[in-house]
Formats: structure tokens, C-alpha cells, sequence
């Protein structure tokens, strides 16, 4: 199982909109209710934008019902807003949509169907979907295990700054999975997530400098210092 993120948080589905339209008001009105706790008025702009078929909207009317704020947790009815963003190309519908069939909530666990979303949102610069993706292929889950296609999605989420790539990606160098095994290259990834805040990253970095020069340690601390994140 991939690690998750459903909650993708409502800040940033009004930051998605796109272009300002006639929904763009009331949909941020729907995001400030839920920020402030007011689940019965999100809901009711959610829905009713949602049901005009506003992308944004059905996913995270999606989310009101995987997290269960509101209304009555219900995944499947999470799955059929998801589904319906999804089929719009909405990215964040898509990759929740991956997650759904991943875990097998609200649907029958599929790890294929997971692919094919996961990989749709992936396309589209998802930094999580392309983590997801990539830890498919590393673990053999939907598709056949392929250290370098984990390494190719690993790392265009890492270049976005996302620790749990950057994690994996030091993993896979450190062990030498689809690429030559490099210490220096390894202890930077984990350094980057370690800095921000994530605690497995900094565990295997701090594992791992046991075994490296103070040589090398230094190269992959500039490295670190030096790195810049790069666009989809």
C-alpha cells in the first residue's frame, strides 16, 4: 500500500479554480466556511456548485464525505464526486479517485485502476499522485515492478519538493534501485525531506552517515544547500 493523502487540503482547492468566474466567490465562501468549522455551510455551497458541475466543488464535496464532516462518512458517495471531477481531468479528483481504489474505500480495491488515475493526475503535475505512482512501480502494485519508472515518477515529485519522494528517492539510491547506488546523492534527498520535518528521512539519513567519509557528508550537505526545486 502507497502512502496517502486525501486530504489535500481546502485552501488549495480555491488557490485551483482557475479562471475567476461567476462560481469563484461562492466556492471561496465554501472554503472559509470550512475553515472556520462551519461544515453545514461548506456543504451547502459544495453541493449546490457541485451539482452545476463545478470540478473544484465535487471534489471537495468528495472530501466532506471520505472525512465524514457534515454528513455521514460515506465513501461511496466520495467516490461518485471524486469520479465526477475526475472525468472533468480535475487532478486532485483524480489522484483522490487513485487513492480510493488503492485502499479500497467506497470501491472494490483495485491496484490497476489506481494506476490509471494516479498516472492521469500524474500527467498533470500531481506531486502526490506521481509519489503514488512511482511507489507502484517499486513495490509491483497494478504493474509490473520497474525500479526505473519508480525513479523517473520519484523524482519529478521530489524536483516539486515532496518528501515522501525525496524519502523514496534516497531509499533507492542508498540501495541502489534503478539507479548506481551513490551515498553522497542518497543523504541529500534525505536531508531535503528531513528539513521538512519528515522523521523516516531523517532517521535513514542520520542511519546512513554512519557508513559515510566526513568527505562525503559535506558533498551531500552542499549538494542539499545548493538544490532548487524545479516546476512540473
Amino acid at each position: 500500500m502507497t502512502s496517502q493523502i486525501i486530504a489535500i487540503g481546502f485552501v488549495a482547492v480555491a488557490l485551483f479554480v482557475g479562471s475567476m468566474t461567476a462560481h469563484a466567490a461562492d466556492l471561496d465562501a465554501g472554503v472559509k466556511a470550512h475553515e472556520r468549522g462551519d461544515y453545514t455551510t461548506a456543504i451547502q455551497i459544495f453541493q449546490q456548485l457541485a451539482n452545476q458541475g463545478n470540478a473544484s466543488a465535487q471534489n471537495a464535496l468528495g472530501n466532506m464525505y471520505h472525512d465524514g464532516k457534515g454528513v455521514p462518512q460515506d465513501y461511496a458517495v466520495a467516490v461518485g464526486w471524486y469520479r465526477n471531477a475526475a472525468d472533468q481531468g480535475d487532478a486532485k479528483a483524480q489522484f483522490n479517485l487513485g487513492v480510493m481504489y488503492d485502499k479500497g474505500q467506497g470501491v472494490k480495491q483495485d491496484y490497476a485502476a489506481a494506476v490509471r488515475w494516479y498516472r492521469k493526475a500524474a500527467d498533470q503535475g500531481n506531486a502526490f499522485a506521481r509519489t503514488n505512482l512511482g511507489t507502484m512501480y517499486l513495490i509491483g502494485l497494478g504493474v509490473k515492478q520497474d525500479y526505473a519508472e519508480a525513479m523517473r515518477w520519484h523524482r519529478k515529485a521530489a524536483d516539486q519538493g515532496d518528501t515522501d519522494a525525496q524519502t523514496y528517492l534516497g531509499a533507492m539510491y542508498q540501495k541502489g534501485q534503478g539507479v548506481k547506488q551513490d551515498y553522497v546523492q542518497a543523504h541529500m534527498w534525505y536531508n531535503l525531506a528531513a528539513g521538512q520535518g519528515n522523521k523516516i528521512a531523517r532517521e535513514n539519513r542520520d542511519t546512513l552517515a554512519e557508513k559515510m567519509t566526513p568527505a562525503q557528508i559535506a558533498e551531500a550537505q552542499r549538494l542539499a544547500r545548493e538544490w532548487k526545486p524545479k516546476g512540473k
